[in-house]
């Protein structure tokens, strides 16, 4: 299997949401919006996705479930998909990351995956 056959990039970018967000029930509220490009040679279909989200306190999280804010995108070699979401934490500063499941057309199966990302308000680190 080429590792260039099968290749999807994925770029997160981030922001704390104060509106939604409670400092004194301890409720830090984020949205991410991700982008999905298929830099491969192969068009797939995101399947699923794995989510690994850990609060500052090193708390574990972990969500799996089919598709992305319910769709399944397929894209062809070059095309890329953008959607948001969002989480809540416990803690002012978090990370996350994770993996999109892939099915290329050719029927081959891979893992797209999500490097770590930071989740901080604002002025919470120096």
């Amino acid at each position: 299997m080429s590792e260039s056959r099968y290749q999807v990039d994925v770029s997160v970018v981030t922001r704390h949401l104060p509106e939604q967000s409670n400092p004194e029930q301890k409720r830090y509220a984020f949205a991410y919006t991700v982008t999905i490009l298929n830099s491969g040679a192969v068009a797939a279909k995101l399947l699923s996705r794995h989510w690994i989200i850990t609060d500052g306190d090193g708390r574990v999280q972990e969500v799996r479930g089919a598709g992305v804010v319910g769709q399944q995108p397929h894209l062809e070699p070059g095309q890329s998909h953008t959607y948001s979401s969002g989480t809540v934490m416990a803690t002012l500063v978090g990370s996350m990351h994770g993996s999109y499941q892939m099915l290329a057309d050719d029927g081959t199966r891979f893992d797209a995956t999500i490097t770590p990302f930071r989740l901080a308000v604002p002025g919470a680190l120096h």
